[in-house]
This record gives C-alpha cells, sequence and structure tokens, in this order.
C-alpha cells in the first residue's frame, strides 16, 4: 500500500475501479470535497490514478488487487480493516464489459469475468464493508449499475444482466438498511468516455462509435446523488434519461431489439 499523510478529522472513503474512466472521478469527488480515499484496482494506472488524487492534498492509499478474485476481495476487505478507520463512503464501482455474441463469438472466460467482477465480487466486498458501517450507524454507498441494467443487451447479454443485478441489489440493501443510518445510492451512467468500449471490443459498434459522457460529469452527478441520500441517478444527458424511461415502460422484446442495432458488432459502419 502506497500512502500520503493524512488531515486529522478527514472522512475516509474507499472506491474500487479508480485507475481511470468514473472510478478515477469519483475518487477525485472525494478528494476535492475533504475526503481521504483508498483508490484500488488491478492494473498498472492505479499508480498514477492515486497521484492525480493526491494533487487535492489529501492522503491517499493506492491497492492493487485484482477483484475479480476472492482472493482479491479478501486482500481489499483486509487492508480496508488494516487502516484502523470508519469507511465514511464507499464506491463499489470496479466493473467490466465483454461485447459480441454469447454464442460462437466470445469466450466463455470472457463472459464469466463479468459475472466474477460485476457480480460476485460487489457481493463479496458489500458483505465484508458493509456490517462496519452498519455497527457504527452511518456510513454512505455507491453501487455503479448501468442505464443497461432497464434493458436485455442482445451482443452485451451477460454485462447488462449484471447490472441489473447490481441494479437490484443496490435497491434492496437500500430498503434493508433504511433505519440503521447507512445510505444506499445506485448510480447509472449511459455511454460513457472511458475504457470500457477498448476492453470489451465494441469500438466498431455504434453505441462504442457515438458520442459519450463525460466520466467526470458522471463521477460528479454520482458524488452530489450519494451527498443527498437518493436512491438512484441517471447521469448526464437527456437522452440517457429517455432511455432508462423506456426501458421501464416498453417491452422487453422492443427495447431488446432497439439495443442490438445499438451493440451488434461492425454496427458502426451502418
Amino acid at each position: 500500500m502506497n500512502t500520503t499523510d493524512t488531515t486529522a478529522g478527514k472522512p475516509f472513503a474507499v472506491v474500487t475501479g479508480a485507475s481511470s474512466g468514473i472510478g478515477l472521478e469519483l475518487a477525485k469527488q472525494f478528494g476535492k470535497n475533504g475526503y481521504d480515499v483508498l483508490v484500488t484496482a488491478e492494473d498498472d494506472e492505479l499508480t498514477g490514478a492515486a497521484e492525480q488524487v493526491r494533487e487535492f492534498g489529501t492522503r491517499v492509499d493506492a491497492v492493487r488487487a485484482d477483484l475479480a478474485t476472492p482472493e482479491g476481495v479478501e486482500k481489499l476487505a483486509d487492508e480496508v480493516a488494516g487502516t484502523g478507520r470508519p469507511v465514511a463512503a464507499l464506491a463499489l464501482n470496479a466493473g467490466v464489459g465483454a461485447g459480441g455474441a454469447f454464442v460462437g463469438d466470445t469466450p466463455l472466460e470472457d463472459h464469466l469475468a463479468v459475472v466474477d467482477l460485476n457480480v460476485r465480487s460487489t457481493v463479496h466486498l458489500a458483505y465484508r464493508l458493509l456490517p462496519p458501517m452498519v455497527g457504527r450507524g452511518a456510513g454512505r454507498v455507491l453501487f455503479t449499475s448501468s442505464i443497461a441494467a432497464t434493458a436485455p443487451g442482445p451482443y452485451q447479454s451477460v454485462y447488462n444482466a449484471s447490472k441489473a443485478f447490481v441494479k437490484s441489489f443496490g435497491e434492496a440493501l437500500r430498503d434493508e438498511l433504511k433505519d440503521t443510518g447507512v445510505t444506499v445510492t445506485t448510480l447509472m451512467p449511459g455511454p460513457t468516455e472511458t475504457e470500457f468500449f477498448d476492453r470489451a471490443g465494441m469500438r466498431d459498434t455504434k453505441v462504442g462509435a457515438g458520442s459519450k459522457d463525460s466520466a467526470a460529469v458522471v463521477a460528479k452527478q454520482g458524488y452530489d446523488a450519494l451527498m443527498a441520500g437518493k436512491d438512484h441517478v441517471v447521469t448526464a444527458s437527456v437522452k440517457n434519461k429517455a432511455m432508462a424511461t423506456a426501458g421501464n415502460v416498453l417491452p422487453d422484446p422492443a427495447i431488446a431489439a432497439q439495443h442490438r442495432r445499438m451493440s451488434e458488432p461492425g454496427s458502426a459502419e451502418e
């Protein structure tokens, strides 16, 4: 763990998937708003990300951990406990996607990696870090879901399903914890300018090649919703809000057909 000196009395936040994109911008939001921050990710970019957060004059603990494995989750949970500090805010943001046809295109291990990181690690880490927050009767939790949670996702079938799980999980925990002093907020961004589409192999799709929201704007709206104790926030553009609404009211076959036009490999050239 790499650290810098802290300022006494600062609250402590933990952000997963913080090496780039929305996670990094969330960590910056906490840093600029007076939090010390523990950032975690499994890649080499974490070191540079931690330095960016330190520019706000806050203490930053950087923990390299592969949260797609149970061992990585346990390592992170132990590191958090080892700080001896109460977690005031927890942003469970780490996630990955896999584009392409479920049958005959995307390897099984890619689909299972989505489940391991987006679903299993979210449950595992929440189970480890929430009890102390509930025991103190204070804390804020942010789950990063997606507007993809509202729609069946052809060519992103496992990813959309994983984000629907996160949305449902977060909403259920919010109700369970409503009298504990711990709030739960679900962040639901649309297409955002991050490394997601490159890593998911989706740059040749309409959604991958199209316009996207700023990760900084998404993170600011997520942070504000978290601080306000809101149940969820659909971030950034009017288009995203319209898509989320459509996903909740239109028949699933219609939504699936619409999603297919955006996510089918090669659709960017149509």
